[in-house]
């Protein structure tokens, strides 16, 4: 069997920028940049940063004039077609320099993506159709999705839910907590409730701690989850405060959302800690993204710097079929390729599963390379990651072989 070479690029993939992350332990801050001047305690303060997020197209080209044609096509559909909004401290990691920067492919506008393919989808992995009371996703027998706000503190360019996200679209979302939390607590096989958006964190911690107390409530609620980017887009947002509220509800789970190494800054880093250091288990879900992270060097230093920041990486998923996202998509092959250089290369630790979310609502499905090569009545052939074959001993059925009887000479008689 020949083994895919996890180095191998597609040549009609543009290069991705693998001189845009530091070394694996570096941390850098992201720095004021524009904001030079403003104090450090309004720079530092969350609803500061918030309320200065770069949302229109006038202040885009301001802070960033050498934008290209497809992003200046983009931003002037901003807020009433295509969802705009990036925090003062994200977009300090913008290389204005290199049109092919992988934070600036995350958040700002393309004309592009007004141009949808036949079998994109507004609501790529069918929500709407597993939701049986507003607001709430129910797909997976025990578990359930509680959306909580169409609000981010930016918009990244792939959302799953870019139909929901900002408005922008029209798609007027009003969750409806009373008949959400009703329906968790009359369905006892729900024992996980994933909170997402829509960003969860961008709640006061007043109007957090309540819908977590009300969801702890619920006795056959075992464990929730928060889905959420803020700690990468507004660690300003991770407080104290926030994470010994956050603690009186254990088990409490966090997916963040990082998709490249400059993400991760000395500020994430600070903010993740904190969330840790309350007991908090995080998990890294990534988008597999052309222009961004679709390159095996990246992906490594990706995931081994996640779990410098005390982050298990989850899942990479490849991205969904989201209507005006082709630009970004990657391949299936060679998001196989990257898995193909994670496995035995680092850590177990850092390997995340890589899925499919089924388009129209099947749910996740993992993707891994093929490393059993065949089977037959005595044994599987199996490859390891530098593509040596061993076998292992096992019947046809899955059963253990049965010992063979060990044959012994009589001793002949003197």
């Amino acid at each position: 069997m020949q083994i895919v070479n996890s180095t191998e690029d597609n040549a009609e993939d543009p290069p991705c920028c693998t001189q845009h992350f530091d070394s694996l332990k570096e941390f850098r801050s992201a720095g004021r940049g524009a904001w030079a001047e403003v104090p450090a305690h309004d720079w530092n303060d969350w609803h500061w940063q918030l309320k200065n997020r770069i949302t229109t197209v006038e202040r885009l080209r301001r802070l960033m004039p050498a934008l290209t044609a497809e992003e200046l096509a983009g931003a002037a559909l901003a807020n009433h077609k295509l969802a705009l909004a990036i925090t003062p401290c994200f977009f300090n990691l913008i290389d204005q320099d290199d049109e092919n920067c992988p934070i600036r492919w995350q958040v700002i506008p393309r004309g592009e993506e007004t141009l949808v393919s036949p079998w994109e989808m507004e609501d790529p992995c069918g929500e709407d159709s597993h939701s049986p009371v507003p607001g709430l996703v129910h797909r997976y027998p025990d578990r359930v999705l509680f959306l909580v706000t169409d609000r981010c503190a930016a918009y990244c360019r792939y959302c799953t839910r870019s139909r929901l996200v900002s408005n922008a679209s029209g798609y007027d979302f009003h969750p409806e907590f009373d008949r959400q939390i009703e329906y968790v607590r009359s369905h006892r096989q729900v024992r996980d409730v994933l909170l997402s958006g829509g960003d969860p964190l961008l709640f006061s911690d007043e109007k957090l701690e309540y819908l977590l107390s009300r969801l702890r409530a619920i006795p056959h609620v075992e464990f929730v989850r928060i889905g959420t980017r803020i700690p990468v887009f507004l660690p300003q947002r991770v407080t104290p405060a926030l994470c010994e509220m956050l603690a009186k509800f254990h088990p409490l789970f966090i997916s963040i959302h990082s998709n490249h190494p400059r993400e991760l800054t000395t500020e994430v880093r600070e903010a993740l800690e904190r969330l840790a250091n309350a007991g908090i288990p995080l998990g890294n879900q990534s988008v597999l993204l052309r222009h961004v992270n679709d390159d095996a060097l990246v992906m490594k230093a990706h995931v081994q710097k996640l779990l410098l920041c005390r982050v298990k990486p989850y899942y990479i998923y490849q991205c969904d079929l989201i209507a005006g996202s082709a630009h970004l998509r990657s391949s299936v092959r060679k998001g196989l390729q990257i898995m193909e250089s994670l496995r035995g290369h680092t850590s177990g630790y850092a390997v995340p599963q890589y899925v499919i979310d089924t388009p129209g609502g099947g749910g996740k499905v993992p993707v891994n390379p093929d490393y059993i090569l065949s089977r037959n009545r005595e044994r599987v052939v199996v490859r390891n990651y530098e593509g040596k074959v061993f076998e292992y001993p096992e019947a046809e059925d899955g059963t253990p072989l049965a010992p063979r009887p060990v044959e012994v000479e009589e001793p002949e008689c003197v």
